[in-house]
């Protein structure tokens, strides 16, 4: 198959020459030429512009910065694009936009398919990962076998168009959210004259990531009036870790929201509960 492929920086890359190596013909295009031009040695043939990208092109891929990104590219080529030919978005981008998006292309007759990832360069290069769809159950099970070659899984996550947006959003707002939350471990950590190392030698012995899906669990569905950690004393705690970076004059960036979000539970009379309380939606 000959293939058009939007976006040449490290995620597009790697996926370009595991195309290249899965014997598909790949036009290549980015905004910076020379990223397209460097995947010519491995047999991909690179455009100046998407337009001539198209030629021949049974099925484009993007993997662009965001949803403007997306539309710039390919809202010029709306009358170019053959009949028949589908375009798989590995862009992450937002649930609304997404869900519009889908729509627009489907009134031209185009299949249009949000295919965000969870994938390292290396993944993309090697075929290895996660890659979410949703949409049309039979347009997914028609695509999978292109989508299997490209990456280790692919997860199916509903039938509206604009699911795998929404859960490739929650999936990388865990993993910043665990990255920040390390940030005011180490903050924590140099407040009371520990090492960067040393501290995080706690989770040589301690792995909280085991707990996250139970915590999850517990959120959606617990009965919050039998807690097992009060709200309360959970508030406490943030006290205490921020109280004690502040006087080594360092702020913790993280545990203010996560104070703040308990005060709120707790100014509705929930200081009693369980501290997951905290974390649903107010009714």
């Amino acid at each position: 198959m000959r293939i058009a492929f939007f976006g040449t920086g490290l995620m597009g890359s790697g996926f370009v020459r595991r195309l290249r190596g899965n014997g598909h013909e790949v036009n290549v295009w980015n905004r910076s030429g020379a990223k397209a031009r460097a995947l010519q040695a491995h047999g991909a043939v690179a455009f100046d512009d998407p337009a001539g990208a198209l030629a021949g092109a049974e099925r484009i891929h993007l993997s662009l910065a965001d949803d403007a990104s997306v539309d710039a590219v390919l809202e010029p080529l709306a009358g170019r694009i053959a009949s028949g030919c589908w375009i798989v978005d590995h862009t992450t981008t937002a649930v609304r936009p997404t869900a519009e998006r889908i729509a627009r292309w489907a009134a031209r007759g185009i299949t249009f398919v949000h295919a965000p990832v969870f994938m390292s360069p290396a993944n993309c290069a090697e075929g290895t990962g996660l890659m979410l769809v949703s949409g049309d159950r039979a347009q997914h099970d028609k695509l999978l076998p292109a989508l299997q070659q490209m990456t280790g899984k692919v997860a199916w996550m509903g039938e509206a168009p604009e699911l795998a947006a929404a859960f490739k959003l929650f999936g990388n707002m865990t993993l910043i959210g665990l990255m920040a939350v390390l940030g005011d471990v180490n903050r924590l950590a140099h407040a009371v004259g520990m090492s960067t190392e040393d501290a995080f030698s706690l989770f040589e012995v301690f792995n909280p990531g085991q707990t996250l899906q139970a915590r999850a669990g517990r959120i959606a569905g617990a009965d919050v009036t039998k807690p097992s950690f009060e709200m309360a004393m959970a508030r406490k705690d943030v006290r205490l870790m921020i109280e004690e970076a502040q006087r080594s004059g360092i702020e913790l960036f993280v545990m203010p929201g996560v104070a703040a979000m308990f005060d709120t539970a707790i100014a509705r009379g929930e200081g009693a509960l369980d501290a997951v309380a905290a974390a649903r939606v107010a009714r």
